[in-house]
């Protein structure tokens, strides 16, 4: 079973009774850029011992450190002031997008997903100056602001003061994994959150940022689409409501979402929602060779959108970009458990 599954299923009964929630640790390293395991348990966020208190508690968004001090959390802080400060402001009469792409997990896979995300929607949306990525040590590089719940927010509100709301568009990409209330925010064994539907759209809308590209890459990441979807949004997310997605091991390059959608569909100069189609396509192949329940991505363009899309999407290049790093759907390692379990049913 992947991560995102065991930390779902965890987090959904804290909402019956405290529980825990443990990741497998990495193994220690010198690297400076290796990226802390999550080795102590995901602490319940809720509030009181009802399950209808709890689950109104992750609701509001609850977000938890631990064990960091004054100077890691000033060394962020001025992370994502530099960072900010470096947005080039909007160009009066001229419809731009500003890109935010946000890993909440430690794990590694998702701040590799968020970096390249990073960078193929800047081109595709002709966003350079004006993309901010959120992302952790990824074995290789330690060089952007931390994603956390926190950061996200602080940096929605900056943009939101830097775009005209009649005419700018906010692309954002977030990676992690998640539960049927949200997104999942853990960081090695100090950080901790959930990140709901109702806590995104209080921060989009406290920005003032109304025409929005968003795109979550979770497990049930569904659950985000009736609380936002509105005639300026265009949401896609990598699974349904009641479904988890695949591809978050620590090791890898891309999940099956961020794989299909950025790395593959949106690289080729075709429409938003076309690159939706293709990455469902891609999604629901993958899915069938490993058998396992399909994720069952979601997409959804307002009517609005649909207008304005068009104007932010005639910067992306001409010509398709190629893939970068290993796919995230590999046959051989999805078949060798179905293979040993096979092979042990026959011993018996």
């Amino acid at each position: 079973m992947n991560r995102g599954a065991i930390i779902a299923g965890a987090l959904a009964a804290l909402l019956a009774v405290p529980a825990l929630s443990q990741s497998s640790a990495q193994s220690s390293t010198p690297n400076p850029n290796q990226p802390p395991p999550h080795t102590a348990p995901f602490p319940d966020l809720g509030s009181g011992e009802s399950r209808p208190e709890r689950r109104k508690s992750y609701e509001i968004g609850p977000e938890l450190q631990r064990g960091v001090s004054a100077a890691q959390i000033r060394a962020q802080q001025r992370r994502l002031d530099s960072a900010l400060a470096a947005l080039s402001p909007q160009q009066p009469g001229v419809p731009e997008a500003y890109v935010v792409t946000v890993a909440l997990d430690s794990d590694p896979v998702f701040a590799r997903e968020a970096r390249e995300a990073g960078r193929v929607l800047a081109a595709r949306y002709g966003a350079d100056g004006r993309t901010l990525t959120l992302a952790g040590p990824d074995g290789v590089r330690d060089d952007a602001p931390h994603g956390s719940i926190t950061a996200l927010v602080l940096a929605l509100s900056h943009i939101g003061g830097l775009m005209d709301a009649s005419e700018d568009v906010l692309v954002l990409y977030t990676t992690s994994h998640g539960f049927d209330l949200g997104l999942t925010y853990h960081y090695g064994d100090s950080g901790y959150g959930v990140l709901s539907p109702a806590r995104l759209k209080a921060a989009l809308e406290e920005a003032g940022i109304k025409r929005r590209v968003l795109i979550l890459s979770a497990c049930y990441s569904g659950v985000f689409v009736p609380v936002l979807a509105s005639p300026d949004t265009a949401i896609l997310t990598a699974a349904a409501s009641t479904r988890t997605s695949f591809g978050c091991a620590a090791e890898n390059d891309w999940t099956f979402f961020g794989d299909a959608l950025i790395n593959r569909a949106l690289r080729q100069p075709v429409a938003l929602g076309e690159a939706a189609q293709l990455a469902g396509r891609s999604v629901a192949e993958w899915e069938t060779k490993a058998r396992v329940l399909a994720s069952l991505p979601q997409t959804s363009i307002g009517a609005e959108a649909k207008a304005w899309l068009p104007q932010i999407e005639a910067r992306m290049p001409r010509l398709a970009s190629a893939p970068v790093g290993r796919p995230a759907f590999d046959p051989a390692a999805f078949m060798a458990p179905v293979a040993a379990q096979k092979a042990r049913a026959g011993q018996k």
